[in-house]
């Protein structure tokens, strides 16, 4: 009996996973903060092997892969640009992206220094 009980209830975590990880896309939009790299990046190598340039429209993503195009909104001004993950970061909690100067200064105002955004990967 008890052998029965405990296979039903392993059987019931196995599907509420799967309905969870189902259910969860990464290419959801996410909302989150942005900051932006401070000019003394310029010339170094990302975490990718590129080199850092902050007028090239860039960011830096704790995970998403390499070479990954995700579109970034301001919440403040509803303007988008469209980056290409080329390093790894921010080591902020609050934030998800570092942005290149660049990108941050289209759709922001650097003097602000962070910025709340919505983000997702574009197809």
């Amino acid at each position: 009996m008890m052998k029965r009980g405990l296979l039903l209830i392993i059987a019931m975590i196995s599907t509420l996973g799967i309905y969870s990880f189902n259910k969860y896309n990464a290419n959801d939009a996410k909302t989150s903060f942005a900051s932006f790299y401070h000019d003394k990046f310029n010339g170094r190598k990302t975490a990718s092997g590129e080199i850092f340039n902050n007028r090239k429209l860039t960011a830096a993503h704790r995970t998403l892969p390499f070479g990954t195009i995700v579109e970034v909104t301001n919440l403040r001004t509803g303007k988008s640009i469209e980056v290409k993950i080329n390093d790894r970061g921010p080591f902020h909690s609050s934030r998800a992206l570092d942005l290149s100067k660049a990108a941050f200064d289209s759709i922001g105002n650097t003097s602000r220094g962070t910025m709340p955004v919505e983000y997702e990967i574009v197809d």
